[in-house]
């Protein structure tokens, strides 16, 4: 089986070697790369908070990070194809790590209608059977289910402890308690969204396959399929038809997006819209990142689901 997986193990490494020159594409990667660095080295991010991963051009001082970085951990091309193209045009050193592509992560196909059919998630999930091409399209934001975070950490600390044996125990011992603190804030959410399994809601865009399916709260559809389309007027009218039908008096928003959209469909009704922030852009960067980013998605669900 072929994955885009490039770390390699080093065969020796001097006493005096510098800490590892990192690079992550996203927030909530460079957080989770942040816990197993901690106390060590911090890497250093690409994507400025609101911009739209899906389309982004590098300033010079960030294709200068890239090509001296020693390892580079990213979603994968199905988040930033841009990305992919610059990992692979880079004459540097770096070892990359695709995680979605990495053994044991959970991932989602991509839902292209407006609404979504009521079923089991996990029967749509997608481990290693194939190239992208074989196994269909991908739901590239697979960050927001914590079991894929738990997983990626360990990967995480294999990589760096492979470039940086001197440091190994350290990211190993970050990587267990960031995992353990994964596995607590996995218990409060489920606690927060308690008694929510029935409840519909819309998103702006289906950013949130991933944690509906952990959490079993289901959105009934989405405004626009991705950050980087516009939905039509077809798709804005099954959208009002489906709040209208289901009874559905909660919307979320993200902040990165026009708001006029959502008030063009709702307008007129007592749908209450709640904003949701899949890449923590409003928090501070750093360890803290994801597990305030999950905690703040599950209490504005709550929030605005309860009423």
């Amino acid at each position: 089986m072929k994955y885009r997986i490039t770390i390699a193990i080093a065969l020796f490494c001097s006493p005096a070697a510098a800490t590892p020159r990192v690079v992550t594409d996203i927030l909530p990667i460079h957080s989770l790369v942040s816990q197993v660095m901690d106390g060590i080295g911090t890497p250093e991010n690409l994507l400025d908070a609101n911009a739209s991963p899906h389309g982004y051009a590098l300033r010079p001082s960030q294709a200068e990070a890239l090509a001296q970085a020693d390892l580079v951990f990213w979603v994968g091309p199905e988040l930033t194809p841009w990305l992919d193209r610059v990992l692979s045009g880079l004459a540097g050193k770096a070892q990359t790590l695709a995680l979605i592509d990495t053994p044991d992560t959970i991932r989602l196909a991509i839902r292209e209608g407006a609404a979504f059919d009521t079923h089991d998630h996990h029967e749509h999930e997608h481990h290693h059977d194939g190239d992208a091409e074989e196994r269909g399209a991908i739901d590239p934001h697979a960050w927001l289910d914590p079991e894929n975070a738990r997983v990626w950490l360990s990967l995480i600390a294999e990589a760096l402890s492979a470039s940086d044996p001197e440091n190994a125990d350290r990211y190993t011992q970050n990587a267990v308690r960031a995992a353990a603190e994964i596995g607590r804030l996995t218990d409060e959410i489920a606690a927060t969204l308690e008694g929510l399994t029935a409840s519909k809601y819309i998103v702006f865009h289906d950013a949130y396959h991933y944690f509906e399916a952990r959490f079993d709260v289901e959105a009934a559809g989405a405004i626009a399929l991705n950050d980087a389309t516009t939905p039509g007027p077809r798709r804005l009218r099954e959208i009002q038809n489906i709040l209208k039908e289901q009874d559905i008096h909660c919307v979320f928003s993200e902040p990165q997006f026009n708001p006029r959209l959502i008030k063009a469909i709702t307008d007129g009704s007592n749908t209450r819209i709640t904003p949701l922030d899949p890449m923590g852009g409003k928090l501070e960067a750093g360890p803290s990142l994801y597990p305030g980013m999950m905690r703040g998605i599950a209490e504005a669900m709550a929030g605005c689901l309860k009423g």
